[in-house]
């Protein structure tokens, strides 16, 4: 049996029970790297009371940049903590921000999500605003209060993409249909942060790294739901999938964002 690319999946403090302390990962993520990304699934503890950078880059091929409740704490960029910025976890702000740093340096690839999209532009010195539903002109963004999963992850808005972009190459078209679950939203782009499409109101929803070695991309949708039948979710965890491999097979280098 061929050894499939280990993809590290970052986890998120829960409770269970109310009280039992654990880390979690939506089995959504796992289905769309095992499946489509034809990648192996593993669920890291993101602490750095548990786990280093250095030791994750060893052990994965990859990392798939997961949503989640609590936000990048302001202080990551400068400002300080108000009530309308909502929870956060400090200890995965300690892994994932120096780890995209590193997978950057290094060419190792990466996929943000939702969350993971703002750590992304974070770890590269970039802001973030706290609600994007009170900023003027901005359209609510936030997952449905009520309704099945189906309903909450349905598509609700077209973000369209930069012609010719890394995007646009990728997913073949330049205006695409997603879902939306997400209250911040990028405020200023960081360093070598590249906004690649938008949705309707101007938020910014498809990022990559500027000039990376390897796979560096990010989304502030939820491309996971369903991904092995949804038209723009697929190739992105394909391409994703690709790099992974790559990376694993040739080198332990994979091909830059010139080559998507």
């Amino acid at each position: 049996m061929k050894r499939r690319p280990v993809i590290g999946i970052i986890g998120n403090s829960a409770l269970i029970g109310g009280d039992y302390p654990a880390h979690a990962g939506g089995t959504m993520n796992s289905a769309a790297v095992a499946e489509v990304a034809g990648g192996m699934p593993l669920l890291i503890p993101a602490d750095p009371n548990y786990v280093s950078v250095e030791e994750l880059m060893e052990v994965c091929d990859a990392f798939l940049l997961t949503g989640g409740r609590p936000n990048v704490h302001p202080e990551e960029y400068g400002e300080p903590p108000t009530e309308a910025h909502g929870a956060f976890d400090r200890c995965r702000d300690a892994v994932t921000l120096p780890l995209v740093r590193a997978c950057v340096e290094r060419g190792q690839p990466f996929f943000g999500i939702c969350r993971g999209f703002q750590e992304v532009n974070v770890a590269m010195g970039g802001t973030l605003y706290p609600e994007i539903r009170e900023l003027p002109g901005r359209m609510n963004h936030r997952m449905p209060p009520e309704g099945t999963l189906e309903e909450k992850f349905a598509v609700r808005h077209a973000v369209h993409l930069e012609e010719d972009g890394v995007f646009h190459r990728l997913l073949g078209a330049r205006d695409v249909m997603t879902n939306t679950l997400h209250g911040q939203g990028i405020k200023t782009a960081g360093k070598r942060v590249v906004i690649d499409g938008w949705a309707d109101d101007g938020t910014p929803e498809a990022i990559y790294i500027e000039d990376a070695p390897g796979f560096a991309l990010a989304v502030q949708w939820h491309p996971e739901f369903n991904a092995a039948n949804d038209p723009v979710s697929r190739p992105l965890f394909e391409a994703f999938g690709n790099a992974a491999r790559a990376w694993a097979e040739g080198a332990r280098r994979a091909p830059s964002l010139k080559a998507v």
